[in-house]
């Protein structure tokens, strides 16, 4: 794979429209609290303001405490107290870390992704738009049941394209992609205009998106923001990752 040339690899078509720009008012979180089902202590007073631009990374060494909060944000989970209220303008989309129930019903793809699509389109659309994330031929009719972890999270991505979001939530959206998928959808999530919030384990990913990281301690009871160039390195010019590279530390060549 490292020794393919460029012509022969195959990237993803990733890129968000948001149908209408943030407002003023994004996203509050107020002294959020939330405990996990054994009754442990999660979040503990968690508060977080977004504001327009942003492209915040969150950064948590515990998991639990991490995809807690994101699915708070993305609307799955309520904190036991507190609040977490997006603004009246904002139309959020949430890639949940865990896909699984988004794959249970017996549909081809063609027929899954038109559930995310507007109610008059069919499958000439719904092939088009499977095309772009590398689903073509005999592939667009493959059930959705038996898609590996890659294909599903592709399948993610086109359903948060389609919604026309203005505000991403992506629980770790690198995991099981390839290294042309990952550089798509870093470049995507580049270009996007409006509000990214989201974690990743890949340091480049993370470093030529964010513009704030909000790190959050283990035991989910303390937290602190700043601006990502105090806490990562200087963003490198915008290129295309080489193959050579891993996904977790991949270097960018100038266009």
């Amino acid at each position: 794979m490292d020794d393919l040339p460029t012509s022969i690899r195959k990237f993803p078509y990733v890129d968000f429209k948001p149908d209408r720009p943030c407002g003023n008012v994004i996203l509050q979180a107020v002294h959020v609290n939330k405990k996990g089902d054994e009754g442990q202590v999660v979040l503990h007073d968690f508060n977080l303001e977004v504001h327009q631009g942003d492209k915040i990374a969150i950064i948590c060494q515990n998991d639990l405490v991490k995809t807690t909060l994101f699915e708070l944000l993305g609307g799955r989970l309520q904190p036991d107290s507190g609040e977490v209220k997006w603004g009246v303008t904002i139309k959020p989309s949430y890639l949940p870390k865990e896909n699984s129930d988004f794959f249970q019903d017996d549909l081809r793809l063609v027929e899954w992704i038109l559930q995310y699509a507007p109610k008059d389109e069919g499958e000439q659309f719904a092939r088009g738009w499977l095309g772009r994330m590398l689903f073509t031929g005999d592939e667009a009719l493959k059930n959705a049941t038996v898609l590996s972890g890659g294909e599903k999270v592709r399948c993610m991505l086109a359903r948060m394209m389609l919604s026309g979001a203005n505000a991403l939530v992506m629980d770790e959206p690198t995991n099981h992609l390839d290294l042309e998928a990952i550089t798509a959808l870093n470049e995507g999530l580049i270009r996007y205009p409006e509000i990214v919030v989201f974690a990743s384990h890949d340091h480049e990913f993370v470093r030529t998106i964010a513009n704030r990281i909000i790190e959050i301690a283990p035991d989910g009871r303390r937290f602190s923001t700043a601006p990502a160039t105090r806490r990562l390195f200087r963003r490198p010019p915008r290129g295309r990752r080489t193959a050579k590279d891993g996904a977790g530390s991949a270097r960018f060549v100038k266009r």
